[in-house]
């Protein structure tokens, strides 16, 4: 049965319950180790997805572990666009494979990110349109019982939340890409619309990469969060948040969030 993170990660979020929260996802971690350790050492719940069989990724998982950060598997799937799929690294998931097949590969996948607490999708943008092989993967993450799914957007058309749904596996959607440009610029502007949509929403979940540019706006930015009355919260969290009607409705007729929706 899925619960939240792990006490030492759940005790760490003491923030007010009633702010408007956030979530920030840092994908393709494994790769490089010094960008790795610099995300890792952003302050407050961020999680990271890592690529599984990538050179780094044990080292790195650990070591986030150890700073009580969520971590999560990237898991490649495979995309719309045959350029990027040159790309996909080790353990894809691909529209040739059998159940089986898929079942095998998501299992080596999780098998090679110590402290995996939820899965999202790396590419995905051909995979997750198809609700065969999306069946396959919610299937096996709904017989383990133990992990939730973020389906990263990267198609309009993904029907991977909505597959998640109907197999109970904990589910949520990305709302905003940080760092879509790698420009500190841009990324300052995404950031704000990710404030934005908390404010007017209660929740809002965001993406990003350890590019350098994103990172430098990362440790500025995320300093701001108290003085702006926004939780920063493990995603895990954040779902159970979303499944509790209880927090819903206290959260809309908080004062603050009352105060966060007017224009």
């Amino acid at each position: 049965m899925f619960t939240s993170v792990g006490n030492s990660i759940a005790e760490s979020v003491v923030q007010d319950p009633l702010r408007p929260s956030i979530s920030i996802i840092i994908d393709d971690i494994g790769y490089r180790l010094k960008a790795g350790t610099r995300a890792i050492q952003l302050p407050g719940a961020i999680a990271y997805a890592f690529l599984p069989h990538t050179p780094h990724a044990i080292t790195l998982a650990k070591l986030a572990h150890s700073h009580n950060k969520e971590i999560m598997l990237h898991a490649p799937m495979q995309a719309a666009d045959a350029e990027k799929n040159r790309l996909l690294g080790p353990g894809a998931l691909t529209m040739e494979m059998s159940e089986q097949q898929i079942i095998n590969t998501l299992q080596a996948d999780l098998a090679s990110i110590p402290h995996v607490t939820g899965i999202n999708n790396h590419m995905g943008s051909l995979l997750t349109r198809h609700p065969g092989h999306m069946l396959w993967v919610m299937r096996e993450l709904n017989r383990r019982g133990d992990l939730f799914f973020v389906d990263s957007l990267t198609s309009n058309q993904s029907v991977a939340r909505q597959v998640a749904n109907e197999f109970s596996v904990p589910a949520l959607q990305r709302d905003i890409f940080l760092d879509h440009l790698a420009d500190e610029a841009h990324i300052n502007q995404q950031f704000d619309k990710l404030i934005t949509l908390a404010k007017r929403r209660g929740s809002a979940v965001a993406i990003a990469h350890p590019y350098k540019e994103t990172l430098n706006v990362l440790e500025k930015r995320l300093l701001e969060l108290e003085s702006l009355e926004i939780n920063l919260i493990p995603v895990s969290v954040m779902i159970q948040q979303r499944r509790d009607p209880q927090w819903q409705a206290s959260l809309s007729h908080s004062p603050k969030a009352v105060k966060s929706l007017k224009p």
